[in-house]
């Protein structure tokens, strides 16, 4: 709460000089006031608190939020002529606010720090209370810079999407040539257009030799590009999009990202890069272009993963990943992966803070916790379990870190009197945090009459208006069941939902979190013929999500099983996913140091 308290202030602050002191000249121009008080709210927060490691934050946040919604067909670039003030409404999203910030914070990088302060000092104070467009940026920061800043940040800005980088390297004497190729990345697979959009990419390249900083930056103004990095042996590896700046994708020849395995295990690649690699995997298993087991046979080596943030994102793409597969009959393995891959950082956790912890460890105990306890790990759920009973009987009431992770576990395990008990535990909360933190998890029960009581629960007077949409989501993000059941009841109840909302953001966030996680045609074909009555044209963002589900779960379901299919020769069940990760013992206690 905290962190979060801090970004927004640090966003809202932004504004008195984006915005205020600088206005933009028209709502084309909406990113130079969103976009960068979405960057500047991390940069504030890094400076008043760097322990809270904010922009590896930023890369699991808005930087991936920023490209999953650019990879489809129906994005928009961040420049969009509006014609009319009742288009703006289409552009509050997270191009103009994440992708805004992520090419500002590419820019940033690709000017450095000294020459990107004269050139905002140069812009603000040219147009101190006056209005300013996007060009008139560029000159500013072209002219403390000299480079070529219009020429480049356009085909950021002016057209939709983003590139995916293809490279493999070949080893000559000492020398390492690498051979770079860049296409535009789609979610629905490989670009198949007529068009061939260009990026010019500011390149960062590292090497095993120093992986923190870079060893040749490089600006990629043409589809393909062959560099000679100097001296890298055959044994070094070599990383591009160093602290995953670019606004870009990277796929490696399978060589490549077979010598960055080691570095993952040892460390020695920085959270950021260990970050922006996985998540680029996933991405781009998604989009079918990979093998989700080539991902999959990756994940072992963050065994000894220590930060938060990588396995927050970590956890995201396995949740997807276990969301599409409870349509198939690998769901139960995925989930005895899961625990396998998280009983070891569990067991190094334990239950209770540790002296020296920080606040990014209390963040991960409770992730890991939850993430076990929902998988079904037999000692989180039993600790669990007497913790809750030690809580509700008031000998030991839980802190606020353990609550989410404990609630969500006793509620996927639980019966009706477990879900009375947490009724009863909102009903007595005198903090508004508690009883948000209790609907958000309701959703997790499992059994179909209990589900309908969570989601008739959801639109009694017990739950304020706002927070109706995260108890209906929690269920739809709850279950295979639950997503069946919070689709029907949105159905069922959509005009006194329409009219509770009106038509704005929360109704659309509704219908996001209502049906994410779709991935059969049925369930598919439901969504496009259901059409929201007469509403669609004012649910723009939400129809752009609502395009994705039909495009993408549906081919990815029939992407993964066959893949799944290829490992079952192996003998271990676990192994059909990463035949060397070492099964948990579900009978073994983690360390709780009680």
């Amino acid at each position: 709460s905290r962190q979060w308290v801090a970004l927004v202030v640090g966003h809202e602050l932004a504004h008195q000089w984006f915005g205020n002191l600088v206005t933009m000249e028209w709502w084309t121009h909406l990113w130079l006031n969103e976009g960068f008080a979405s960057w500047i709210e991390y940069l504030c927060v890094d400076h008043c608190f760097p322990e809270y490691d904010i922009w590896t934050q930023f890369v699991s946040a808005d930087y991936t939020r920023a490209q999953e919604l650019d990879a489809l067909d129906n994005s928009h670039p961040i420049e969009v002529s509006v014609g009319h003030p009742s288009e703006v409404d289409e552009i509050f999203d997270a191009i103009s606010y994440s992708k805004g910030a992520s090419v500002i914070r590419m820019l940033h990088d690709y000017i450095g720090d000294e020459d990107f302060r004269k050139g905002m000092n140069l812009y603000l104070t040219k147009f101190l209370q006056k209005n300013a467009a996007t060009e008139d940026l560029w000159e500013s920061l072209e002219k403390a810079s000299g480079k070529p800043i219009a020429a480049v940040m356009n085909t950021w800005t002016k057209q939709m999407g983003f590139p995916l980088i293809y490279v493999e390297a070949e080893q000559v004497k000492d020398d390492k040539v690498l051979k770079l190729v860049q296409k535009k990345f789609c979610a629905s697979g490989p670009y198949a257009g007529e068009d061939f959009p260009m990026w010019m990419v500011p390149i960062s390249i590292c090497t095993s030799d120093d992986p923190t900083s870079a060893k040749m930056q490089v600006l990629m103004d043409k589809p393909e590009l062959t560099l000679v990095l100097k001296d890298v042996k055959p044994d070094q590896w070599v990383k591009l999009n160093l602290g995953t700046v670019g606004f870009y994708r990277t796929q490696y020849s399978p060589d490549m990202l077979e010598s960055l395995i080691p570095a993952i295990k040892d460390l020695s690649l920085p959270p950021v890069d260990r970050l922006g690699l996985q998540n680029d995997l996933f991405s781009l298993a998604r989009a079918g272009i990979i093998s989700t087991v080539e991902v999959l046979k990756v994940m072992e080596a963050f065994v000894n993963e220590p930060n938060y943030t990588v396995w927050s994102d970590l956890s995201c793409n396995l949740e997807i990943l276990s969301t599409l597969l409870s349509h198939t009959d690998f769901y139960e393995e995925i989930q005895v992966f899961v625990k396998d891959v998280f009983s070891p950082i569990g067991e190094r956790l334990g239950w209770d803070p540790k002296p020296g912890e920080g606040h990014l460890d209390a963040l991960l105990r409770g992730l890991v916790l939850g993430k076990l306890g929902k998988a079904g790990h037999k000692a989180t759920l039993e600790e669990a379990r007497r913790r809750f009973k030690d809580h509700v009987e008031g000998k030991n009431i839980l802190s606020a870190d353990l609550r989410s992770p404990v609630y969500v576990t006793i509620l996927k395990h639980g019966d009706s009197a477990t879900l009375d008990t947490m009724l009863k535990l909102h009903k007595q909360a005198d903090m508004q945090e508690e009883k948000n933190r209790i609907e958000r998890v309701l959703g997790a029960i499992a059994q179909p009459e209990l589900i309908q009581k969570v989601l008739t629960f959801a639109l009694s007077e017990e739950v304020r208006p706002q927070d109706t949409v995260s108890v209906i989501g929690g269920v739809a993000g709850g279950s295979k069941q639950g997503r069946k059941a919070a689709w029907k009841f949105v159905r069922d109840n959509w005009e006194e939902l329409y009219n509770r909302y009106q038509g704005g953001f929360l109704i659309s966030r509704l219908i996001k979190l209502t049906v994410d996680g779709f991935a059969n045609d049925k369930m598919a074909a439901e969504v496009k013929s259901h059409g929201f009555g007469d509403r669609a044209s004012e649910l723009w963002d939400c129809c752009q999500f609502i395009t994705r589900l039909l495009m993408i779960p549906t081919s990815l379901a029939l992407l993964i099983t066959p893949h799944m299919v290829e490992m079952s020769s192996i003998p271990r069940c676990r192994s059909r996913f990463v035949p060397s990760v070492v099964p948990c013992n579900e009978s073994k206690a983690l360390p709780w140091d009680r």
